[in-house]
């Protein structure tokens, strides 16, 4: 299951007995265990009934012994084991019911008959799949997959986290959020804290609240610059460039912005050629006002075939370049805009 549908099935009642919960996406893995456990105790005091414990710090006979433990004034007793991939190649020295096995098969065999009044949360970065405790997970349905997210699945997080402290937000904000922030869901949740204090309660999370707060660049000169990379003007670019660029966040926020606004003539590229008219494509590829999109179209006649595939080759070029590369990121970023600039063989 999700992290989501954990916590969805948890809050609503249905803890499961044992959660196993893998995956390298922190952010995903804290808030499904604080869920549970909140859903587990039920209101009881969590002083008397959580057990917090690390693997490789305790044996796995001390976990099974506290999940075996009655729990005090409280629906269930909480153990909570973190760590868990600490256990993976090692070898247990534990009682004669678990002689002979590994920690993670201790916890496969007590998987099979676990307490009705425990809920034991195992939490890993990373597992192997062919352990019997994974397998049986997976089998069973206590499997909580917590893996970073893909690109594409970015702005419907970023969606659904700002509706969550109550702010609307459009989808082509979402993606420029993502855009901008990475796929680190932490620093994306960072993004949306910031900008929901910015914005206020219950207001709308603009592209002018991005602007303010997150990219420290008025998003009306990354058109500037893309309509100059367009015409091939080098001089002017570097000029724009030099205008926006800030030294403090080594340029990733504007190459997010640029690579956002590239991806928009993209959408409206295709729109155009399914035969829609400018300003139909470009609502649909979230440019506005209509007159902007107009004049994108316009621009886009002047593009050679393929033209925009190359630009975000480049532009994804430069961001693992901004990201690995010991060269100063205005350096970077100038080569990028020589690259854009030059009219492809």
């Amino acid at each position: 299951m999700t992290p989501q549908e954990a916590i969805r099935t948890a809050t609503e009642g249905a803890v499961l007995p044992l959660y196993l919960l893998v995956g390298e996406e922190r952010l995903l893995r804290d808030r499904a265990v604080d869920a549970i456990v909140r859903a587990a105790l039920g209101g009881g005091l969590a002083e008397l009934n959580v057990d917090k414990m690390t693997a490789g710090e305790v044996d796995v006979e001390s976990v099974v012994n506290a999940a075996r433990t009655v729990p005090m004034m409280a629906k269930r007793r909480v153990v909570l084991v973190r760590s868990l991939e600490r256990w993976d190649n090692a070898n247990a020295a534990a009682s004669d019911d678990v002689k002979r096995l590994g920690p993670l098969d201790a916890l496969a065999e007590y998987a099979k008959a676990p307490s009705d009044t425990a809920c034991v949360v195992l939490v890993g970065e990373k597992l192997d799949g062919r352990r019997k405790l994974f397998t049986l997970a997976k089998k069973e349905g206590f499997l909580v997959e917590c893996a970073l997210p893909n690109a594409r699945e970015l702005p419907a997080w970023v969606r659904d986290r700002a509706k969550e402290k109550g702010h609307a937000i459009s989808r082509d904000v979402c993606e420029l959020i993502a855009e901008i922030a990475g796929t680190d869901l932490s620093n994306l949740d960072d993004v949306i804290e910031r900008l929901s204090l910015f914005v206020g309660e219950g207001a709308p999370i603009t592209e002018e609240a991005v602007a303010a707060c997150v990219t420290r660049v008025k998003l009306a000169d990354t058109w500037k610059l893309v309509d100059a990379v367009a015409t091939r003007d080098l001089g002017q670019v570097m000029q724009l460039f030099a205008d926006v660029y800030d030294p403090r966040d080594h340029g990733l926020p504007l190459l997010g912005a640029l690579a956002w606004r590239v991806r928009q003539l993209a959408k409206l590229q295709a729109g155009l050629d399914d035969g829609q008219r400018p300003d139909e494509a470009g609502r649909a590829a979230g440019i506005f006002p209509a007159q902007r999109a107009r004049e994108a179209a316009a621009s886009l006649r002047a593009f050679r075939p393929r033209e925009l595939e190359r630009w975000l080759l480049v532009l994804q070029e430069t961001d693992i370049a901004l990201k690995s590369s010991r060269r100063p990121a205005d350096l970077i970023l100038s080569d990028m805009f020589t690259r854009l600039c030059r009219r492809a063989a």
